[in-house]
């Protein structure tokens, strides 16, 4: 006996049409679950697990260069192209700080990397994106400088003297609008007392403001407590490396000072 037609023409439509519906929203959910993993630089270290022996991909806003630690270097294939960062780890290994540089005038990254075997055989780990925070109640009308002037305070000015002369180099950002200045390399009269010796040793220009590292050394055989109120001149800032200086001839002799001003550096003094 024939079985009979359990739906009309009008429902069998009505059921592909749901079919149709449910198929392209599992591949709607597929494709969202493979797209990257989308991360806010907010200045705190961003945790990237990996799984040994498979590739994962850290998208920056521009090009960038990493810094690896030394004893990372057996465990971990780093390499950066284009702004995408690819990392294979090679085994397992802990949590581990890593900096990463934009080439252009981008922030300091901090990722915390960690790598394990793949237990769960689940699937792959998705690519990372790491984007900037949107800036918020931007005038209207800015100044040629604009809003990277307003962010370049005096102790953005300072760590950027100190990153200069101590940071290793492939740690060092690099910024556009820094303009280097000329120096005499030769001692000045800075501090009161005739007890220090300084001498200008590099000196930068941003905007409307001047940022000048100066080696200071101890010429007496007693230590000597650095005061900014026994400088020479006009500064807006003054910071010092280490504000205490031991003896002539001990290694800790010597130190730098740190002076913003808003004109030239012989000018201010």
């Amino acid at each position: 006996m024939k079985a009979p037609n359990c739906y009309s023409p009008a429902q069998w439509v009505a059921l592909l049409g749901l079919c149709f519906f449910v198929v392209c929203f599992a591949q709607a959910d597929d494709a969202a679950s493979n797209g990257p993993e989308r991360v806010v630089w907010n200045k705190s270290p961003i945790v990237i697990p990996l799984v040994v022996g498979e590739e994962r991909l850290v998208h920056f806003p521009d090009s960038v260069s990493i810094g690896l630690p030394q004893t990372l270097t057996p465990l971990l294939r780093t390499q950066s192209i284009n702004g995408t960062v690819y990392l294979l780890a090679r085994q397992s290994f802990e949590p581990s700080r890593v900096m990463v540089r934009s080439e252009t005038d981008g922030p300091m990254y901090v990722l915390d990397i960690s790598a394990a075997p793949d237990e769960a055989e689940g699937r792959s780990l998705p690519d990372v994106q790491i984007l900037l925070e949107t800036p918020q109640n931007t005038g209207a009308a800015e100044s040629k400088y604009g809003t990277r002037s307003r962010s370049w305070g005096y102790a953005a000015l300072t760590r950027y003297a100190a990153q200069q002369l101590y940071a290793p180099t492939r740690l060092i950002p690099r910024q556009s609008g820094v303009a280097a200045m000329p120096v005499n390399g030769k001692p000045v009269d800075l501090v009161y007392g005739a007890k220090v010796e300084a001498v200008p040793v590099a000196a930068w220009k941003v905007g409307l403001q001047y940022v000048t590292a100066v080696k200071l050394t101890n010429r007496t055989q007693t230590a000597v407590v650095l005061d900014p109120r026994e400088l020479r001149g006009s500064w807006l800032a003054a910071t010092f490396q280490h504000n205490r200086l031991l003896p002539a001839g001990n290694e800790a002799d010597t130190t730098a000072v740190y002076l913003v001003s808003d004109r030239p550096f012989d000018v201010a003094l």
